[in-house]
């Protein structure tokens, strides 16, 4: 007989976002999932309905299981990036419910940078405004390869179809011409609990799945092994013990891809090649070890490696260069400028760095590109060009979320300044719906 934890242990993980104007009822949403998938503590929910009858309501306020700040709950709204965890037989969930409000874009960029699926909510009475356009936008930057559109509050349209299949038509197209993959639409009452975790009896012309139901069937592509092998070193590890007199092995996680005993690889960035002679996984000996595995690589020659350096099939390197060019969201208070010193952080390599340029900044409600803005602001999406005081190898973005991420990070203090992606992040999306000025120096 098997074990609830065992269950749970052979079920997939889903890391997925939501996201939504002011009001689309994104927290009701997220509250109505935990509650109907019995993912809420008894005390959770009694605390929950003690705090609606001190507000005046008579049901509980279900919003008030994720906004968990103090400004939140009284101004019902999302500001902070909400974790939830919950699981059912099926599958495991990493929640982000990330916040609405336009000057809490970099929220969103933040929860949305791992998520597997966005789900984003639109209120059937207002339809596609200018936030659901930008919600859409950042989840199309950040390579989100599913998106799930949560027409919401459909009790309040009389769940009429000719309003649900008029926004979902409107926000296919224009999630579509961002080069989103995959969107799926689906029509729900957070607050009833229409289509949340149980189907709707009050619109039977509908015959998608519930949220959760998608949420539990939807592909999830963990095959982190098809990707370009690629292991950044954390640690050198030489015990030097009698036991142990000439160990030398190169501890860190696999980013991505499959190493394996006798392969060819190149160190980056000196790009000197020799071969691994052993992998060290748990304390044993292994002749292949693949992503996201930690484990401890041995390598012929006695080279000079590092904290920070990468180690990579011989006959599929990234190239190591010093001007790296990408896309960033400005995250910090304090803005980004040109000819501005910063630290660049890319896997376990961090490294002093000069922005060279800031050739244009986006506007996600129109995609259109202003060009050389000087500096970029928080919350501000653009292009920037920094040049690195020691080379590094980057992936493309589009290629690896993992190796083609990085962060610019304040010499004095250590704040984050801007979490970039390298490549034409966004060349596709911005093509797609004519929206690249030729003149607007983007270098792609």
């Amino acid at each position: 007989m098997t074990t609830t934890a065992e269950q749970l242990s052979a079920t997939t993980l889903l890391r997925f976002a939501t996201a939504g104007s002011v009001d689309d009822g994104k927290s009701t949403l997220v509250g109505r999932l935990l509650h109907d998938s019995k993912s809420v503590l008894t005390d959770q929910l009694e605390a929950v309905e003690q705090a609606s009858l001190n507000r005046g309501q008579e049901a509980p306020d279900l919003a008030l299981l994720t906004d968990g700040l103090r400004a939140e709950r009284e101004q019902g709204i999302t500001i902070d990036v909400a974790y939830r965890y919950f699981a059912t037989t099926r599958r495991r969930f990493i929640l982000a419910d990330t916040p609405g409000h336009v000057q809490y874009t970099r929220n969103m960029v933040t929860g949305a940078s791992t998520a597997e699926l966005a789900v984003v909510l639109v209120d059937a009475r207002n339809g596609v405004v200018e936030q659901t356009r930008r919600h859409a936008a950042v989840a199309a930057l950040l390579r989100v390869p599913h998106v799930v559109l949560a027409v919401n509050k459909m009790d309040l349209v009389d769940y009429a179809e000719p309003v649900f299949a008029a926004i979902a038509e409107e926000f296919t197209a224009y999630a579509a011409s961002l080069g989103v993959p995959e969107i799926t639409a689906i029509p729900i009452s957070a607050l009833a609990g229409d289509n949340v975790v149980e189907p709707s009896a009050h619109m039977d012309w509908y015959g998608g799945p519930t949220v959760l139901e998608h949420l539990e069937t939807v592909p999830v592509s963990h095959d982190l092994t098809a990707c370009h092998a690629r292991f950044p070193v954390q640690y050198v590890i030489r015990p030097q013990s009698a036991e142990h007199p000439d160990y030398r092995g190169y501890a860190g996680q696999i980013a991505a891809g499959v190493f394996r005993v006798g392969e060819s690889v190149a160190v980056l960035p000196s790009g000197r090649t020799t071969t691994i002679t052993g992998i060290d996984a748990l304390g044993e000996s292994v002749d292949i070890a693949w992503a996201p595995q930690s484990v401890t690589l041995r390598l012929a020659d006695d080279i000079d490696i590092s904290r920070g350096d990468l180690i990579a099939p011989a006959g599929d390197a990234p190239p190591a260069t010093q001007d790296v060019e990408a896309t960033v969201c400005h995250v910090a208070d304090q803005p980004l400028s040109v000819g501005q010193r910063v630290l660049l952080k890319h896997t376990t390599r961090t490294v002093k760095a000069i922005v060279k340029d800031i050739p244009s900044r986006l506007t996600l409600d129109d995609l259109s590109q202003h060009p050389a803005p000087g500096q970029l602001v928080a919350n501000d999406i653009g292009r920037v060009v920094v040049r690195t005081a020691e080379p590094l190898a980057l992936d493309a973005y589009e290629d690896s979320r993992r190796t083609g991420s990085f962060l610019l990070i304040d010499p004095a203090d250590g704040t984050t300044l801007s979490a970039g992606m390298a490549g034409a992040a966004f060349a596709a999306a911005a093509e797609a719906v004519g929206a690249v000025d030729d003149d607007a120096e983007w270098d792609f």
